[in-house]
């Protein structure tokens, strides 16, 4: 899930809003608009139009500003309940800021900040050479710049490359300083949940991988975070023929192989940290990279679902959409709607993707569907720490309940839980909501600390 995915899926924070990506990816670098006069008024004019249409409810003029590959995917009816949800979601709107202009291979893009009662999001407007929009995305407002680490930290930072040539994602990797014991130092790579997110797992004023690696390597652990395929690359996703290994898994398998070149790093302790989604797929990942011969030393999963996607789905959007004690019409309309698209999904059926959960390739979703993440973690022979946080409304008490129960008198699995943290691993009271990711926190330190004194306490795999 990436660019279109703005539903409250497992991402830490997407929104109920417009599938971008599903109706059309923002311009690769070999888009080749028509050559044409953009329409009166100009890029910026075009952009807050169709906001204006989406707030008055005039979803089919909103359509009739799409291009066709747009229009066929995201019509006025998709379009009417998707921005109908998004109130239920981060609360009465508040305004627009600023509307900022700016070039992509022939193309105009425009983003416009959205103020909401719970949250900053960022409107995304990708107009051709004609004035038609070639794509739509609200996605969370981006925070700050992160500070680079003080001069007296007990780690650096520097670049670095997961896979190579072109399709190659930039990343950051954290190295304690000083000269490691033995065979070089043990090494985590971080694994996304799902949307398009950045290396440092950025939501609202939230870094949850940021805060993970450089505490992490202050205790003499190295990390690698990157940035996700479908933040760094969504051009790869455009034929629509893809699966979660494309999306994920793969990338994850070519960071840890990449570690294992690294000078100062123990290549046969490198472990695999993901979390919500990356969570899910740590053991997927464990299993493929154990075929070239050099396993991972082990996995820790934070915040990992149980069970299928498409049955978190749902669950998700009625606890969101009833938060405020009641669900209205229109979003009792969404959730049948959803409900339904998922039945179709799962039976099989030809159908498009526009009708789809999210506007994923339906080939994505029954893919994703079929993987078992409690079969797949006993199937694996590495050490697994399991955390999560009791406050967690994205991956539920059910879940670690259905953890415990398959890894019960596993000598392989560590469990912990933490009452107080919610999805992102941070401290907070009361219900689980999305407003609090847009409260700035930090992953509990608490938590970091087991996760280093667990790795400290494993042994290389023979």
């Amino acid at each position: 899930m990436h660019l279109r995915s703005l539903c409250a899926v497992l991402a830490v924070l997407v929104f109920a809003a417009v599938p971008a990506a599903a109706a059309s990816d923002p311009p690769s670098a070999n888009a080749t608009p028509a050559a044409a006069a953009p329409a009166a008024g100009g890029p910026v004019a075009i952009a807050t139009g169709l906001l204006d249409q989406l707030d008055a409810g005039d979803f089919a003029g909103a359509e009739a500003r799409f291009d066709a590959q747009m229009a066929a995917a995201v019509p006025a009816a998709k379009l009417k309940e998707l921005w109908a949800s998004l109130p239920g979601q981060v609360g009465a709107s508040k305004g627009r800021g600023e509307a900022k202009v700016s070039d992509a291979d022939g193309f105009k893009m425009v983003a416009i900040p959205l103020h909401y009662e719970k949250a900053e999001l960022l409107a995304r407007v990708a107009i051709n050479g004609k004035g038609e929009i070639t794509g739509f995305l609200v996605q969370p407002a981006p925070a700050p710049q992160a500070a680079a680490p003080a001069a007296d930290a007990a780690f650096i930072e520097q670049p670095f490359q997961v896979g190579t040539g072109g399709r190659s994602l930039p990343g950051t990797l954290a190295l304690p300083k000083g000269t490691p014991a033995g065979n070089g130092w043990p090494a985590v790579v971080l694994v996304h949940g799902s949307g398009p997110h950045d290396r440092d797992e950025t939501i609202g004023p939230n870094r949850p991988f940021l805060d993970i690696a450089r505490a992490l390597a202050a205790q003499g652990i190295a990390v690698l975070r990157y940035d996700k395929r479908t933040m760094a690359r969504p051009q790869d996703f455009a034929a629509g023929d893809y699966t979660v290994d494309d999306e994920t898994t793969n990338d994850a398998v070519l960071a840890v192989a990449a570690l294992r070149g690294t000078p100062g790093i123990d290549a046969s302790r490198i472990y695999v940290l993901g979390h919500s989604q990356g969570a899910m797929l740590a053991p997927r990942i464990a299993r493929e990279v154990a075929q070239s011969g050099a396993p991972v030393a082990g996995l820790v999963m934070l915040a990992a679902p149980a069970r299928p996607l498409l049955d978190i789905l749902p669950e998700q959007n009625r606890y969101l959409l009833q938060a405020d004690g009641d669900i209205l019409p229109a979003e009792q309309e969404f959730l049948d709607d959803l409900d339904a698209k998922i039945a179709r999904v799962r039976s099989g059926e030809a159908m498009p993707d526009k009708d789809t959960p999210l506007g994923l390739p339906a080939a994505y979703w029954r893919d994703f569907d079929r993987i078992d993440p409690v079969a797949d973690a006993l199937a694996v022979d590495v050490p697994m720490l399991l955390l999560q946080g009791g406050r967690d409304f994205q991956v539920i008490d059910t879940d670690w309940q259905m953890w415990k129960r398959a890894l019960a008198g596993d000598s392989n699995a560590t469990l912990k839980h933490y009452p107080a943290l919610n999805h992102l691993g941070i401290t907070g009271s009361g219900p689980g909501s999305m407003a609090e990711y847009q409260q700035s926190g930090h992953v509990d330190a608490a938590l970091i600390a087991d996760i280093a004194s667990w790795i400290n306490q494993q042994r290389a795999p023979k």
